[in-house]
């Protein structure tokens, strides 16, 4: 018998996990090396890269890989295998990112290489790209969010001031939006003398306070559309900015620079680790934060944002948004942004792109908004053919069809194509909800056909909003049908996710007060006092209960539409007080005559109690009114676990 339970325990043991927690996914420990290569001819370097073979994707476009080489003077290529002419003798180190796209392992580890330079024979030197004077300042990042991966932020700057400057640089990293932080900064590199700084906190006057008390109690969200209506005045105003960068972020990395001449540009490289709690959802969004000041005299400067869409692996066509977790009271009048990415992996050029966009009903798609493209295209005229290139837009009733047309996007694969970034496009979108959407998670895809070719189906971008709390007023009445002159009325609240679409749970706490009386009872028995006649003594009984009960239901509840709701549960209850009286009344009769009424005597004993009379059962509701919030009316049958303690209760309920 021992041993026979022991077998029944190790089994619990070992499959109890699974059956609750699903298989256990094996981690990939396999490690993958790139090896960096390279052949120098005095200051002149020509690097090549030994990556291992690439693991296919089943269904999937050609397997490749994509590189990021930093040379360790400041210049980076994306070239897969690029040369570079160093100006100065000196040893450089140089980094290497490989991103293996449509392949099933993990992206390569590589190692730094130093290069020594002894010798100057070459003097045709690679500069650092200059921004444009538009631009003087971004952020971007050499592959998409995996989690437990790692990627390289960069941060190129250029001084637009006609005078050397003296500047700083913030990034900030960990969205407050997400409960955990979605990396970790494992290295910076700098080139140009750049310093780490630490501020213990952003300086701001009573104005700045002021202007900010407006929306610091407002959703993150709703926090940047502030800031963005007032672009002008944040662009001048560094408090501001700082103050809410500060706001919306959890980690910042501060540097300074000096002695940067007029029109120079410089990059930093950032090496970030995504930690293994970073969020699963792979269609969400999380944020950087850059902000940029030429010269740290004065407030003027420079905001970027990236936006980075988290991968399971390094696909670039892809579908997002930023509708992960959404605050269902607020976004009634929230533009959710869309974004669909895509890369023509062919071996020659497209000329249309189409991407049929899954578009779920709560989304209103008259308020549909094109924010910005690649390629950068006009909207096509209705009605019209053209010979120019222009991005056409059609509205279904499920889907919305963006359309390039006339575009020439190369192919991956293509002859003579060595920048990839020329073989990726995208188109960025805005829309509102509708007027009556209900909380609900949605999952869209988009399938993507380059020329006539067969469509490309990306992941799916997923909907979902967070439970919110929903508090409820609850009042009404108990019917004991088995209780005798029972008389109980209760008030309640309760707790809910609030305005749940379908399924949910509810927690109730009630408090009742309770009188009722107990059945009464008659016994007759002849006595002989004091040896005198025979007598009738007639003794009556009854109990009075005055009670204070608080109840705990926990049920689960379905709306079946807007306005019915059912619902069923577990209910405890218990007597915070309960008083009981006692009432006796005897009654003496001539034995031979009982219509003579001897004497008569009345007494009361009065008990009290504290938390007493544990009782529990199940319950069954249903509810008309508003389902999900506001007024509605119920009625509930509690099955006690008790004889006599079954009742209807009729109530009254106002969520909130």
């Amino acid at each position: 018998m021992k041993r026979f339970l022991s077998i029944i325990i190790l089994l619990v043991f070992f499959c109890l996990p699974n059956l609750v927690f699903g298989q256990i996914k094996v981690k990939d420990t396999v490690t993958r090396r790139a090896t960096i290569g390279y052949n120098k001819n005095g200051n002149q370097v020509f690097l090549k890269p030994e990556t291992p073979p690439l693991i296919q994707v089943a269904g999937a476009p050609k397997a490749s890989y994509s590189y990021f080489w930093e040379m360790g003077d400041g210049n980076y290529s994306k070239a897969a295998e690029p040369k570079h002419v160093y100006k100065k003798k000196k040893e450089y180190k140089v980094n290497l990112s490989v991103t293996n796209n449509y392949d099933n392992g993990k992206p390569p580890k590589t190692r730094p290489k130093i290069v020594a330079i002894n010798e100057i024979n070459n003097t045709e030197f690679s500069e650092i790209a200059s921004l444009q004077d538009t631009i003087q300042y971004k952020i971007f990042n050499n592959r998409e969010p995996v989690p437990d991966e790692e990627m390289v932020v960069v941060v190129s700057y250029k001084n637009p001031l006609d005078y050397v400057a003296n500047g700083k640089l913030y990034l900030f990293y960990n969205d407050k939006e997400f409960k955990n932080n979605n990396f970790e900064l494992l290295e910076t590199r700098t080139h140009f003398g750049e310093k780490e700084v630490v501020e213990d906190g952003f300086a701001c006057s009573d104005e700045i306070n002021n202007s900010y008390e407006n929306v610091a109690s407002a959703e993150q969200n709703e926090i940047a559309s502030y800031l963005a209506m007032t672009e002008k005045k944040i662009e001048e105003n560094l408090d501001l900015t700082l103050l809410e960068s500060k706001a919306l972020f959890r980690n910042v990395k501060i540097l300074e620079f000096d002695t940067m001449n007029t029109n120079e540009t410089r990059n930093i490289f950032f090496t970030f680790k995504t930690t293994p709690e970073m969020i699963k959802d792979t269609s969400a969004t999380v944020k950087m934060r850059g902000v940029y000041v030429p010269d740290r005299n004065y407030k003027n400067h420079k905001k970027k944002t990236l936006e980075m869409e988290i991968v399971t692996s390094h696909d670039p066509n892809k579908m997002s948004s930023n509708a992960a977790f959404m605050n269902y009271r607020l976004v009634r009048f929230k533009k959710v942004n869309f974004k669909t990415r895509f890369q023509n992996d062919g071996e020659g050029p497209a000329r249309t792109i189409r991407l049929e966009t899954d578009t779920p009903d709560m989304f209103d798609k008259k308020t549909l908004q094109i924010v910005d493209s690649y390629p950068k295209c006009p909207i096509c005229p209705k009605g019209e053919e053209v010979t120019y290139s222009c991005l056409d837009t059609i509205i279904k009733q499920k889907q919305i069809h963006f359309t390039f047309k006339n575009i020439y996007i190369p192919g991956s694969s293509q002859k003579n194509v060595t920048e990839k970034d020329s073989t990726k496009g995208f188109v960025k979108y805005t829309m509102r909800f509708a007027k009556d959407f209900h909380k609900e998670t949605t999952y869209s895809k988009t399938a993507i056909i380059f020329d006539k070719n067969e469509p490309v189906i990306t992941n799916y971008a997923t909907t979902r909003f967070l439970p919110g709390i929903s508090i409820g007023a609850k009042t009404g009445y108990n019917l004991y049908s088995n209780l005798e002159n029972s008389k109980s009325y209760f008030v309640a609240a309760t707790i809910s996710p609030y305005k749940s679409y379908k399924w949910y749970w509810q927690v109730e706490w009630q408090n009742n007060l309770h009188k009722y009386q107990s059945q009464t009872t008659v016994t007759d028995e002849l006595v002989n006092p004091n040896g005198a006649i025979l007598q009738l003594k007639r003794t009556t009984t009854l109990s009075e209960f005055d009670n204070v009960v608080m109840e705990i239901p926990i049920l689960m509840r379905y709306n079946i539409n807007n306005y019915i709701g059912v619902g069923a549960g577990i209910q405890s209850r218990i007597n915070i007080s309960e008083k009981q009286s006692l009432l006796t009344n005897t009654k003496l009769y001539e034995s031979n005559n009982p219509g003579v009424l001897l004497k008569e005597k009345d007494e009361a004993l009065e008990t009290k109690q504290s938390f007493s009379q544990f009782k529990s059962g199940i319950l069954l509701d249903l509810t008309a009114g508003f389902a999900r919030i506001g007024p509605s009316l119920g009625v509930r049958y509690n099955l006690s676990f008790e004889k006599n303690f079954n009742y209807l209760q009729f109530y009254g309920i106002w969520k909130f």
